[in-house]
Protein backbone atom coordinates (compact mmCIF):
# COMPACT_ATOMS: atom_id res chain seq x y z
CA UNK A 1 0.00 0.00 0.00
CA UNK A 2 1.66 3.02 -0.83
CA UNK A 3 2.16 5.75 1.74
CA UNK A 4 -0.18 8.22 2.13
CA UNK A 5 0.34 11.57 1.00
CA UNK A 6 0.47 14.78 3.35
CA UNK A 7 -2.11 16.97 3.41
CA UNK A 8 -1.68 20.23 1.17
CA UNK A 9 -3.71 23.34 1.23
CA UNK A 10 -2.69 24.34 -1.94
CA UNK A 11 -4.15 21.41 -3.90
CA UNK A 12 -7.44 22.03 -2.20
CA UNK A 13 -7.35 26.02 -3.19
CA UNK A 14 -6.21 24.70 -6.95
CA UNK A 15 -9.55 22.62 -7.48
CA UNK A 16 -11.74 25.33 -6.17
CA UNK A 17 -10.01 28.00 -8.42
CA UNK A 18 -10.36 25.19 -11.31
CA UNK A 19 -14.13 25.21 -10.17
CA UNK A 20 -14.48 28.55 -10.10
CA UNK A 21 -12.81 29.50 -13.87
CA UNK A 22 -14.84 26.75 -15.07
CA UNK A 23 -18.07 28.29 -13.81
CA UNK A 24 -17.32 31.70 -15.08
CA UNK A 25 -15.93 30.07 -18.83
CA UNK A 26 -19.29 27.98 -19.42
CA UNK A 27 -21.51 31.33 -17.68
CA UNK A 28 -22.87 29.31 -14.83
CA UNK A 29 -25.17 31.55 -13.03
CA UNK A 30 -25.08 30.20 -9.14
CA UNK A 31 -28.44 32.34 -7.65
CA UNK A 32 -27.78 31.78 -3.45
CA UNK A 33 -30.20 32.36 -0.59
CA UNK A 34 -30.33 32.18 2.69
CA UNK A 35 -27.19 33.06 3.07
CA UNK A 36 -28.03 34.66 6.20
CA UNK A 37 -27.96 31.12 8.07
CA UNK A 38 -24.25 30.95 7.16
CA UNK A 39 -22.10 30.80 10.71
CA UNK A 40 -20.81 34.44 11.23
CA UNK A 41 -18.27 34.18 14.28
CA UNK A 42 -15.52 32.37 12.14
CA UNK A 43 -12.10 33.94 12.10
CA UNK A 44 -11.10 34.07 8.29
CA UNK A 45 -7.83 36.06 7.20
CA UNK A 46 -7.54 36.46 3.48
CA UNK A 47 -7.86 33.32 1.90
CA UNK A 48 -7.87 31.24 5.42
CA UNK A 49 -10.56 30.31 8.01
CA UNK A 50 -9.09 29.12 11.38
CA UNK A 51 -9.73 25.62 12.27
CA UNK A 52 -10.92 26.21 15.89
CA UNK A 53 -11.85 23.36 17.77
CA UNK A 54 -15.77 23.27 19.24
CA UNK A 55 -16.57 25.13 15.46
CA UNK A 56 -16.70 22.46 13.17
CA UNK A 57 -20.57 21.74 11.50
CA UNK A 58 -22.10 19.27 9.50
CA UNK A 59 -22.87 20.39 6.24
CA UNK A 60 -25.95 18.25 4.47
CA UNK A 61 -25.82 18.70 0.91
CA UNK A 62 -29.03 17.09 -1.63
CA UNK A 63 -27.83 14.79 -4.40
CA UNK A 64 -29.89 15.00 -7.63
CA UNK A 65 -26.75 15.59 -9.45
CA UNK A 66 -23.31 14.60 -9.90
CA UNK A 67 -21.77 18.17 -9.28
CA UNK A 68 -24.09 19.70 -6.38
CA UNK A 69 -21.12 18.70 -4.10
CA UNK A 70 -19.17 21.68 -6.38
CA UNK A 71 -21.67 24.28 -6.32
CA UNK A 72 -22.19 23.51 -2.22
CA UNK A 73 -17.97 23.80 -1.81
CA UNK A 74 -17.78 27.30 -3.97
CA UNK A 75 -20.36 28.71 -2.08
CA UNK A 76 -18.79 27.56 0.90
CA UNK A 77 -15.54 28.52 -0.06
CA UNK A 78 -17.02 31.85 -1.32
CA UNK A 79 -18.34 33.17 2.26
CA UNK A 80 -15.83 31.48 4.26
CA UNK A 81 -12.92 30.55 3.08
CA UNK A 82 -13.90 26.66 4.39
CA UNK A 83 -12.24 24.01 3.15
CA UNK A 84 -14.91 21.31 3.74
CA UNK A 85 -14.13 17.37 3.74
CA UNK A 86 -16.27 14.97 2.00
CA UNK A 87 -16.66 11.56 2.68
CA UNK A 88 -15.45 9.94 -0.86
CA UNK A 89 -16.47 6.38 -1.35
CA UNK A 90 -14.05 3.32 -1.60
CA UNK A 91 -14.86 2.13 -4.92
CA UNK A 92 -14.49 5.64 -6.03
CA UNK A 93 -10.45 5.91 -4.41
CA UNK A 94 -9.67 2.88 -6.56
CA UNK A 95 -8.41 5.57 -9.35
CA UNK A 96 -4.94 6.59 -8.23
CA UNK A 97 -5.39 10.54 -8.70
CA UNK A 98 -8.84 10.26 -6.58
CA UNK A 99 -6.93 8.77 -4.02
CA UNK A 100 -4.28 11.27 -4.12
CA UNK A 101 -7.12 14.29 -4.31
CA UNK A 102 -8.40 12.49 -0.90
CA UNK A 103 -4.87 12.67 0.69
CA UNK A 104 -4.49 16.51 -0.15
CA UNK A 105 -7.44 17.49 1.15
CA UNK A 106 -7.77 15.30 3.88
CA UNK A 107 -11.21 13.72 2.65
CA UNK A 108 -12.85 10.75 4.45
CA UNK A 109 -13.00 7.47 2.70
CA UNK A 110 -16.12 5.43 3.25
CA UNK A 111 -16.44 1.83 2.27
CA UNK A 112 -20.35 1.44 1.93
CA UNK A 113 -20.22 -1.55 3.38
CA UNK A 114 -18.98 -1.16 6.75
CA UNK A 115 -18.64 2.73 7.50
CA UNK A 116 -17.57 2.59 10.77
CA UNK A 117 -13.88 3.80 10.64
CA UNK A 118 -15.29 6.57 8.47
CA UNK A 119 -17.90 7.50 10.92
CA UNK A 120 -14.91 7.75 13.73
CA UNK A 121 -12.75 9.80 11.71
CA UNK A 122 -15.48 12.30 10.50
CA UNK A 123 -16.48 12.73 14.71
CA UNK A 124 -12.98 13.41 15.21
CA UNK A 125 -12.48 15.72 12.36
CA UNK A 126 -15.92 17.72 13.12
CA UNK A 127 -14.69 18.24 16.99
CA UNK A 128 -11.30 19.42 15.48
CA UNK A 129 -13.23 22.21 13.54
CA UNK A 130 -13.73 20.99 10.38
CA UNK A 131 -16.61 21.59 7.90
CA UNK A 132 -17.81 17.65 6.64
CA UNK A 133 -19.86 17.78 3.70
CA UNK A 134 -22.48 15.13 4.04
CA UNK A 135 -25.06 13.66 1.17
CA UNK A 136 -27.14 11.93 3.54
CA UNK A 137 -29.14 10.57 0.65
CA UNK A 138 -26.41 8.33 0.11
CA UNK A 139 -26.54 8.54 -3.65
CA UNK A 140 -28.37 10.26 -6.61
CA UNK A 141 -32.21 10.86 -5.83
CA UNK A 142 -33.29 10.15 -9.57
CA UNK A 143 -37.06 10.80 -8.88
CA UNK A 144 -35.44 14.86 -7.92
CA UNK A 145 -37.05 14.88 -4.50
CA UNK A 146 -34.44 14.36 -1.38
CA UNK A 147 -35.22 10.75 -0.91
CA UNK A 148 -35.00 9.39 2.35
CA UNK A 149 -31.79 10.07 4.42
CA UNK A 150 -29.26 7.89 6.33
CA UNK A 151 -28.81 8.73 9.66
CA UNK A 152 -25.41 9.52 9.31
CA UNK A 153 -25.37 12.93 9.55
CA UNK A 154 -27.68 13.75 12.60
CA UNK A 155 -25.36 10.88 14.55
CA UNK A 156 -21.99 12.77 13.64
CA UNK A 157 -23.49 16.45 14.56
CA UNK A 158 -24.86 15.16 17.98
CA UNK A 159 -21.70 13.23 18.75
CA UNK A 160 -19.49 15.54 17.92
CA UNK A 161 -22.03 18.89 19.49
CA UNK A 162 -21.66 20.42 15.68
CA UNK A 163 -24.87 22.56 14.09
CA UNK A 164 -26.16 21.03 10.82
CA UNK A 165 -26.01 23.20 7.63
CA UNK A 166 -28.89 22.10 5.11
CA UNK A 167 -27.82 22.94 1.50
CA UNK A 168 -30.24 22.83 -1.15
CA UNK A 169 -29.06 22.27 -4.63
CA UNK A 170 -31.32 22.95 -7.73
CA UNK A 171 -30.31 22.89 -11.31
CA UNK A 172 -26.88 21.15 -10.99
CA UNK A 173 -28.57 17.74 -12.17
CA UNK A 174 -29.20 19.42 -15.75
CA UNK A 175 -25.60 19.57 -16.45
CA UNK A 176 -24.53 15.85 -15.38
CA UNK A 177 -26.51 13.16 -13.23
CA UNK A 178 -27.92 9.20 -13.95
CA UNK A 179 -28.75 8.77 -17.46
CA UNK A 180 -27.91 12.13 -18.44
CA UNK A 181 -24.22 12.89 -19.43
CA UNK A 182 -21.96 16.15 -18.97
CA UNK A 183 -21.92 18.49 -22.56
CA UNK A 184 -20.92 21.87 -23.10
CA UNK A 185 -24.87 22.36 -24.19
CA UNK A 186 -26.16 20.88 -21.12
CA UNK A 187 -23.42 22.69 -18.73
CA UNK A 188 -24.06 26.31 -20.95
CA UNK A 189 -25.60 29.18 -19.00
CA UNK A 190 -27.77 26.86 -16.83
CA UNK A 191 -28.64 28.42 -13.78
CA UNK A 192 -28.11 26.77 -10.34
CA UNK A 193 -29.89 27.64 -7.00
CA UNK A 194 -28.44 26.98 -3.86
CA UNK A 195 -30.34 27.35 -0.72
CA UNK A 196 -28.92 27.55 2.86
CA UNK A 197 -31.60 26.28 5.37
CA UNK A 198 -31.82 26.89 8.71
CA UNK A 199 -28.80 25.76 11.37
CA UNK A 200 -30.11 22.83 12.72
CA UNK A 201 -29.04 21.39 16.38
CA UNK A 202 -28.90 18.16 17.55
CA UNK A 203 -28.43 17.23 21.17
CA UNK A 204 -26.91 14.23 22.18
CA UNK A 205 -29.57 12.31 23.36
CA UNK A 206 -32.07 13.92 20.85
CA UNK A 207 -33.95 11.01 18.99
CA UNK A 208 -31.86 10.60 15.71
CA UNK A 209 -34.80 8.95 13.52
CA UNK A 210 -36.92 12.01 14.10
CA UNK A 211 -34.25 14.68 13.90
CA UNK A 212 -33.04 12.77 10.52
CA UNK A 213 -36.83 13.05 9.39
CA UNK A 214 -36.14 17.25 9.86
CA UNK A 215 -33.37 17.49 8.29
CA UNK A 216 -34.97 15.46 5.27
CA UNK A 217 -38.45 18.08 5.40
CA UNK A 218 -35.90 20.85 5.67
CA UNK A 219 -33.39 20.19 2.57
CA UNK A 220 -36.79 19.43 0.82
CA UNK A 221 -37.77 22.67 1.49
CA UNK A 222 -34.88 24.36 0.27
CA UNK A 223 -35.28 22.59 -2.80
CA UNK A 224 -39.62 23.74 -3.53
CA UNK A 225 -38.09 26.99 -2.81
CA UNK A 226 -35.44 27.09 -5.00
CA UNK A 227 -37.87 25.73 -7.52
CA UNK A 228 -40.36 27.84 -7.08
CA UNK A 229 -37.31 31.19 -7.68
CA UNK A 230 -35.13 28.95 -10.63
CA UNK A 231 -35.37 31.46 -13.78
CA UNK A 232 -36.10 28.79 -16.22
CA UNK A 233 -40.08 27.74 -16.83
CA UNK A 234 -39.84 23.91 -17.84
CA UNK A 235 -41.23 22.33 -20.72
CA UNK A 236 -44.39 20.48 -19.60
CA UNK A 237 -42.90 17.06 -18.61
CA UNK A 238 -39.36 18.20 -18.21
CA UNK A 239 -36.80 15.14 -17.68
CA UNK A 240 -35.22 17.45 -14.91
CA UNK A 241 -38.88 18.14 -12.95
CA UNK A 242 -40.01 15.80 -10.51
CA UNK A 243 -43.54 14.51 -11.39
CA UNK A 244 -45.13 16.44 -8.32
CA UNK A 245 -44.20 19.13 -10.49
CA UNK A 246 -45.83 18.42 -14.15
CA UNK A 247 -42.19 16.62 -14.77
CA UNK A 248 -41.41 12.71 -16.44
CA UNK A 249 -38.60 12.19 -13.67
CA UNK A 250 -38.84 8.60 -11.93
CA UNK A 251 -41.76 8.21 -9.58
CA UNK A 252 -40.31 7.69 -5.84
CA UNK A 253 -41.75 4.19 -6.03
CA UNK A 254 -39.97 3.25 -8.98
CA UNK A 255 -36.69 5.09 -7.55
CA UNK A 256 -37.13 2.79 -4.45
CA UNK A 257 -36.88 -0.40 -6.46
CA UNK A 258 -33.21 0.80 -7.96
CA UNK A 259 -32.06 2.39 -4.56
CA UNK A 260 -32.59 -1.35 -2.98
CA UNK A 261 -30.37 -3.07 -5.70
CA UNK A 262 -27.74 -0.46 -5.43
CA UNK A 263 -27.69 -0.97 -1.80
CA UNK A 264 -26.65 -4.89 -2.41
CA UNK A 265 -24.39 -4.03 -5.21
CA UNK A 266 -22.30 -1.48 -2.32
CA UNK A 267 -21.90 -4.94 0.18
CA UNK A 268 -19.60 -5.79 -3.08
CA UNK A 269 -17.75 -2.63 -4.17
CA UNK A 270 -17.64 -0.83 -1.43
Amino acid sequence: MPAKRNPNKFVYRGIVFTGLTARSLFRVPVIPSGLENLPSHEDISGLNRAVVPGKGAVVAITHFGYLDFAFAELLMWRKLKVHMRFLVTKKATKKKFVKAVCDWCEHIVVDRADGAAAYKESVEKLRGGDYLAVLPEAGVSRSFTVRQLKTGAVRMAAEAGVPIIPVSVWGGHRMLTRGHGLSIKAVWKTPVRVHVGEIMRVESDADVVEETRRLQEELQEGIDYCIDTYPVTPEPGAWWMPRSRGGSAMSVEEQQVLDAADREKYKITG
